[in-house]
């Protein structure tokens, strides 16, 4: 389930993880890099983001969707 955009939380975010679904296994390595930054840059217009509690803070883990690659790419 994904969470809303959390300034708060935005502010203790120390790591980031990007989950690329099999039906996005097409993209090359250079597309998957410009739209991952893109996306990491940007997360309140993520389609599927979650913060993720760990030990120093919190990890954005964004699941990218079509429509992310769309808008990012």
């Amino acid at each position: 389930m994904a969470d809303p955009f959390d300034p708060y939380r935005e502010a203790l975010v120390m790591e980031t993880k990007t989950i690329w679904p099999a039906e996005l296994s097409e993209l090359d390595d250079k597309k998957r890099s410009l739209v991952e930054r893109a996306l990491h840059a940007d997360p309140k217009h993520c389609a599927q983001l979650e913060y993720v509690r760990v030990h120093s803070g919190f990890c954005r883990q964004i699941t990218v969707t079509p429509q992310d690659v769309e808008r990012a790419g």
